[in-house]
Parts: C-alpha cells; structure tokens; sequence
C-alpha cells in the first residue's frame, strides 16, 4: 500500500519558492555562460572584447528599455503566466542560438533570451510577494536575490566541461525546458487583474518614476551593477591574463568569486531580519568594494591575492541587491504598483549592465587593465553617497503609513 504524503501549506510555499528561485537561476545561467564561453566565441567567430561585451549587453539593452512596461505587464497577465512565457521565450532563444552559424544570428537570440530573462526577474518578486507572509519576506528575498550570482556561478563552473560553445547552449535548452515544467507544477495560479489602459499605463509609469523610493533604488542599483559587472563581465579572462591559468581553472575561480556573492545575499537578509539599517548596510557594501576593486584594477598582485581580493569584492557585493529587492515592496508608492517599481529597479541593474561590459571592454582594449579602476571608483563614491538618503526615505514612508 502506497503512502500519501500530505503538504502543509508552509512546504507548499515553500516548493514554489524553490520553482521561483530555481527560474531565476536558469535565465541567470544565460548571462554566465556568455562570460565562460567568452573564449571559445573568440576562437570559433573571432570576436574581439568589444563584441563579447555586446554578448552580455544586450541583455541590459531589453532591460532598460522594457523594465516597467514588463512590470505593468505583471497585473494584467498574471505573475505565474508572465514567468512561464518568461521561461518559453528564453527557450526559443537559446535553441536559436545553439544554431547560429554567425555572430549576427547570435545576437538575435540573446535578443530573445533578454526577453525571457526580463519577464522572469520581475516576475519571480511578484509571486514571491504573493506566495510568502510578511514576516519571511526578508528571508525570501534574500534567497531570489542569490539567482545572478548562483545561476552565473553554475553556468561559469559547467561551461568548460563542454567542448564548444553550442553544446553549453543546448544543455541550457534542456535545463530551461525542465525549470518551466517545474514552474507550472509547483505555483499557483494569482488573479488576473484588469488589463491597463494606455492612460492608465502612463498615469502608473508617471507616479512610479515620481516617487522618491523607487527612484532611489534605481539608482542604486545601477550604480551596483556598474561596478559589478565591470569586473565580473571579463572575469575568465582576466584571471587567465593575470594568473596564467587555463580556461577551465578560471571557469572554477570565478563560480567560486560568483558564489561568494550569494555568502552576502543571505548575509543581507540575516542582517534585515534582524533590523540592521538598510542604508547603513549598502554604505558598508560600497566603502569595503571599492578599495578591494581598486587594487585588483591597479595592482599587479600574485596569483593568491587577486583571487582572494576577487572573493572579498563580490561577497561584500551580495549585501547591496538583498537590501534593495526586499525594499522595493515597502518604498513602492503602493502596493499594486511594487511590480512595476521592481521593473524600475531591474532598469537600474539593467543600465549598469550595459554601461559596464561596453564601455569597460573598450577602455581595456585601449589602456589596459588598470582602466576598469575608474568605473569602480565612481560607482562606489556615487553608492555611497545616495545610500545616505535611504533610511531617511524609508522613515518618510513609515510616516505616511501612520
């Protein structure tokens, strides 16, 4: 006789969080493996730094440009059916690009792919935000913030075990296909709200971008990303330019500088539940990011000390996008609108992303190493300074609640 297993709510919640997650991290590995593949691309298209930088940044082009519409989209399609054409898009995109025959064709499957993995991060918070209570929402946040640097990390890890870079597309098909089918099984369906007049869209996009809250974290954002994703976006080659190592060792190295990203997500998100200045947090993240980031820019350390300055930079890294995901919900103008305040928020990550990767690959190519040190400079004296007005922010908005 067979045993029925019953699901408490709570595990229930809980399976679907891990769906959600597990998502994230899928349409996450679409950015790694264009970092790890990087010089295989070279080798197979002969492309130069500048057109690896355009791998990635046409995700952040999509980004930028359809951060809020995709959020307003949220309401009207549904947050479970917004991740699964999510997840369906991003498919068609990979099977396109296992095929490309050039570098052309090749960017118009990331094209499609930056679609997919646009709809999937504004829609994983959305049903995160309906699935889980109040008081875990910090802890959960936490965990979807871990999808970048996890899904990076496993696609950077993976990538050299494969011999060219259509085989690391076409796994990634698979895992795609599989997360989908996972998604469909473990989350609910949420309401389908009205669907959004055109006055309606403006009037929403209008008080969203009017809010001193979400602007704010936008900016943030943008500014961690920027002084992320200049390091990381060429993080293989710099460390088989600086350490001499081969590609597969660097595809080690840096899953392991990625994950150590994940050590300050959760970190964050211990720090929050335990009422630690959101603010105060951020300014911490960016004063110790920009030395460590400096001296892997500036300095011409052994092979130990790159590695380990690599590790302190992205752990220190992970507190900044916990405190701003899990702040989006309580900064949005109101509750209907936190999607399209999150959509804001992946236009700011989005916006460094695509700074980050061009405009480094071409000050590399033109003075070396050493220029990726300015954009870390900027981005963490900026950081900091805009981090100062958050707390103040979110004392405001208590007030209004009051």
């Amino acid at each position: 006789m067979s045993a029925v297993v019953a699901l408490t709510p709570e595990k229930t919640e809980w399976i679907a969080v891990a769906a959600v997650v597990a998502a994230g991290m899928v349409a996450a590995m679409q950015v790694g493996k264009g970092l790890i593949a990087g010089p295989l691309l070279q080798a197979d298209l002969g492309l130069d730094l500048t057109a690896l930088g355009w791998i990635t940044s046409v995700f952040a082009i999509v980004g930028v440009v359809g951060g809020m519409p995709a959020g307003a989209m949220v309401a009207a399609v549904g947050d479970r059916r917004m991740l699964g054409i999510g997840m369906g898009i991003l498919l068609v995109g990979i099977l396109i690009g296992a095929a490309s025959p050039n570098f052309t064709l090749l960017i118009l499957s990331r094209v499609f792919e930056g679609f997919g993995f646009l709809f999937v991060v504004v829609a994983g918070p959305a049903i995160l935000m309906r699935i889980v209570a109040s008081e875990r929402r910090d802890l959960v946040f936490a965990l979807w913030s871990c999808f970048m640097p996890a899904g990076m990390a496993i696609a950077m890890l993976t990538g050299p075990l494969f011999p060219n870079w259509q085989a690391i597309w076409w796994i990634n098909g698979f895992i795609a296909l599989l997360s989908l089918l996972t998604v469909i099984a473990a989350v609910s369906p949420s309401h389908i709200g009205p669907r959004p007049s055109a006055g309606g869209f403006r009037a929403d996009v209008t008080t969203t971008l009017t809010s001193r809250g979400p602007v704010l974290l936008f900016a943030l954002f943008a500014l961690f990303s920027l002084m992320s994703f200049t390091l990381s976006s060429f993080l293989p080659i710099l460390l088989v330019t600086r350490m001499n190592v081969s590609l597969g060792t660097a595809g080690v190295l840096s899953a392991l500088i990625t994950l150590a990203n994940v050590i300050g997500n959760l970190a964050a998100g211990n720090m929050l539940s335990r009422g630690v200045g959101r603010g105060r947090l951020i300014i911490v993240a960016a004063t110790l990011m920009g030395p460590s980031g400096l001296w892997i820019f500036l300095a011409q350390p052994g092979d130990t000390v790159t590695f380990v300055l690599c590790v302190l930079f992205s752990s220190f890294g992970g507190l900044i996008p916990a405190t701003l995901i899990s702040t989006v919900p309580i900064l949005s103008p109101r509750p209907a609108l936190a999607p399209m305040a999150m959509g804001l928020l992946m236009q700011g990550s989005n916006l460094g992303q695509l700074v980050g990767p061009v405009a480094v690959g071409a000050a590399i190519e033109a003075y070396g190493w050493a220029s990726g040190a300015a954009f870390i400079a900027a981005g963490a004296f900026c950081c900091i300074l805009l981090a100062n007005t958050l707390d103040r922010a979110l004392r405001n908005k208590a007030q209004e609640k009051a």
